[in-house]
């Protein structure tokens, strides 16, 4: 066993000791190949059944990294380009001045239409024709191009709806021809998991809530008057009864992903890197993922936001430790996947205890640059 797969395999089994986690993986690649495969914990509480290296878990967002990366790897062979208008592809979505929305502004998440309608259900967003024609006929919030803002559910259904008019397909199966199988990880990286393959799925749980807390107030530092309230109802704010709703884990709701650690972090260095023989992107692509397309202010969340294309740059970590080259995303629930081109280092981490932060992102993420020698003991970046 490595030095690196040891430290990282005490701190998983401190976190499910100590009842900060239930279950979790972590896996790492540096330069297309593995070198932490790491898990520990229960899939299921009320089972025992152990989380093991191909356990799936439905992550959220974390997704958004998978459906990112359909769209470059559809980029690469010409089938589309960045600053492709979408109505190019998808005329409807040009209503009540979308026409100038691109494919480059919708991954950078200032396309402008961040919300979705608030008498939307969770049976709606299952719903990919009546969302598609939700999003289309949205009004803009914004000239798009000039603010960023969190498209949490509406980036799935745009970048879904522009892979499905370009070719003809679903973007779960075009995740599944393009990315899953040549990359050897298919059962374990999904949109959509058919309903069969459900008993593989880790079982979410919410954390015991805190002091005073009311169970369900998962949203108590959000102040009233937050466009987060305008861009969803309530109902459709991520937690483990959602995440584990039949119906949800069916669909293709690409705005989120069902992934195993490994199979995150091996698309990513497959990114970066070829992985047995298998590289997604060229370098002077993964340049153009990875360089500032769009910062400022997150119009919805209020937070400081830079992005590449489809990506978050920099880590859940304090600014001395971060690394301005890394390109990933985070998902509700503390789930946290990332690539760095400077060290070809690629990270995830998935977890069913949906917590309301990154601390074992953060922690796990700092551990593995520490070890890997990205990070000085002075804490440092080398990156």
């Amino acid at each position: 066993m490595s030095d690196i797969q040891k430290q990282v395999q005490q701190a998983l089994d401190r976190l499910v000791e100590s009842g900060t986690e239930r279950g979790l993986q972590v896996s790492v690649y540096r330069h297309g190949e593995p070198v932490v495969e790491a898990v520990a914990g229960v899939a299921d509480a009320a089972t025992g059944r152990p989380v093991t290296p191909g356990t799936v878990f439905y992550n959220f967002s974390i997704g958004k990294a998978a459906t990112s990366a359909v769209v470059h790897v559809l980029a690469e062979r010409g089938v589309l380009g960045y600053d492709t208008p979408v109505v190019e592809v998808w005329p409807e979505f040009g209503a009540h001045g979308k026409d100038k929305v691109t494919v480059r502004h919708v991954l950078n998440h200032s396309a402008g239409v961040p919300g979705v309608p608030l008498d939307t259900s969770v049976e709606d967003i299952c719903d990919w024709d009546k969302m598609c024609t939700a999003v289309a006929d949205a009004e803009p919030w914004w000239e798009p191009g000039t603010k960023t803002g969190y498209h949490a559910y509406t980036f799935g259904y745009i970048a879904g709806e522009i892979v499905r008019r370009v070719t003809g397909k679903p973007i779960s199966q075009v995740l599944r021809e393009d990315i899953t199988v040549p990359l050897s990880v298919d059962g374990e990286l999904y949109f959509g998991m058919p309903e069969s393959e459900h008993g593989r799925l880790a079982t979410l749980e919410d954390p015991a809530p805190a002091g005073d807390a009311a169970a369900g107030d998962e949203w108590p530092e959000m102040p009233a008057d937050s466009l987060m309230f305008r861009a969803g109802p309530m109902e459709l704010f991520p937690n483990a009864a959602f995440g584990n709703r039949t119906d949800v884990l069916a669909a293709d709701i690409p705005a989120g992903g069902k992934t195993s650690a490994r199979a995150t972090a091996r698309m990513l260095a497959a990114m970066m890197d070829e992985v047995d023989g298998v590289r997604l992107i060229s370098p002077e692509r993964l340049r153009e993922v990875t360089t500032v397309s769009i910062s400022g202010i997150d119009e919805v969340f209020g937070n400081p936001a830079t992005w590449g294309l489809g990506y978050a740059l920099g880590l859940p970590v304090a600014p001395s430790l971060d690394s301005p080259t890394a390109f990933g995303m985070g998902g509700v629930g503390g789930s946290f996947a990332f690539g760095d081109p400077s060290t070809g280092v690629a990270f995830a981490v998935t977890k069913n205890m949906v917590s309301g932060d990154f601390a074992t992102a953060t922690e796990l993420v700092t551990l593995v640059r520490k070890a890997l020698g990205e990070v000085s003991h002075s804490g440092h970046s080398r990156a």
